[in-house]
């Protein structure tokens, strides 16, 4: 999907460990950390300037800029939370223009796949080890557990199969 392998092997070494940091953080706390969005951000500003063409690299700002407003107006309708939104506003410079389309099935295959392990580990005895975790006792699911393996996914789809 990722038009370059290249570009994709340039930003997974910085997006992995932020994505583990938001899927962490999301279901512990029902919360996906500012600093976790702004480090995210920052590795497309840096690390996009060497793995991008500089116009792609521009045109990439408008993702973010778009995403946001629409995932502003799904959290103004209470359909997304103000840290997701975030997230995935920040998630959306990484993702190549003719990729929207492929990676929307990626997302919800993500979601899918998320939610079904989320609840299986909530219903299990695996959970005892992190009881503490604030996922587990409400109704509404963390969506950092699935839009940060979706990113991950996306950027190693080209390095595995290229």
């Amino acid at each position: 999907m990722v038009t370059e392998w290249t570009t994709a092997a340039w930003f997974l070494p910085f997006v992995l460990p932020i994505a583990i940091w938001v899927a962490w953080s999301d279901m512990a706390t029902m919360k996906i950390p500012n600093k976790a969005v702004l480090a995210t951000m920052i590795v497309f500003a840096v690390i996009g300037l060497i793995a991008l063409p500089f116009v792609d690299y521009l045109w990439r700002w408008a993702h973010f800029a778009v995403v946001l407003a629409i995932t502003f107006v799904l959290n103004m309708l209470r359909l997304l939370g103000a840290g997701d939104a975030k997230y995935a506003a920040a998630m959306a410079p990484f993702i190549a223009l003719p990729d929207w389309y492929p990676f929307m099935y990626l997302l919800g295959g993500t979601v899918i796949a998320a939610f079904i392990v989320h609840r299986a580990v909530r219903a299990s005895s695996i959970r005892q080890k992190f009881d503490h975790w604030e996922s587990w006792t409400r109704r509404d699911f963390p969506m950092g557990l699935a839009l940060a393996p979706s990113l991950v996914i996306y950027l190693l789809i080209p390095i595995i199969g290229g």
